[in-house]
């Protein structure tokens, strides 16, 4: 029989974090939600350029693992982060990267490209 949400062990949580972060579109809808406002599926598939049906699932995914919440208003869908601390971890995941790039000398150009995120 498996756990429910609040028996899990805590790194079985924390691997279904990891596992949230775990694809490249739903990053980059977290880093869209990092601005703190809440955006509606259209928003999101404008700024991501996915199929209405793959942004529904990662959409799925990063609400199973808890990082965004969703509320119907009228006719639209908004989603928003669930928790501030989920930006701050996109910061510091951001630091990380930018190091890694420098101490390889490579891509460092690439740096500028990426989107902005609060400090």
């Amino acid at each position: 029989m498996p756990f429910s949400h609040s028996e899990r062990p805590l790194y079985e949580v924390k691997a279904g974090l990891f596992k949230g972060l775990s694809h490249p579109f739903r990053v980059r809808v977290l880093e869209i939600l990092a601005d703190g406002e809440d955006h509606t599926v259209s928003e999101l598939l404008a700024d991501t350029g996915l199929e209405a049906s793959h942004l529904s699932q990662h959409l799925s995914v990063l609400r199973r693992h808890r990082l965004v919440v969703s509320e119907r208003r009228g006719s639209h869908v908004y989603y928003r982060l669930a928790w501030p601390e989920v930006a701050d971890f996109l910061v510091a995941a951001r630091h990380l990267l930018v190091r890694m790039v420098a101490s390889d000398g490579e891509r460092l150009s690439d740096v500028s490209g990426l989107p902005e995120l609060a400090d």
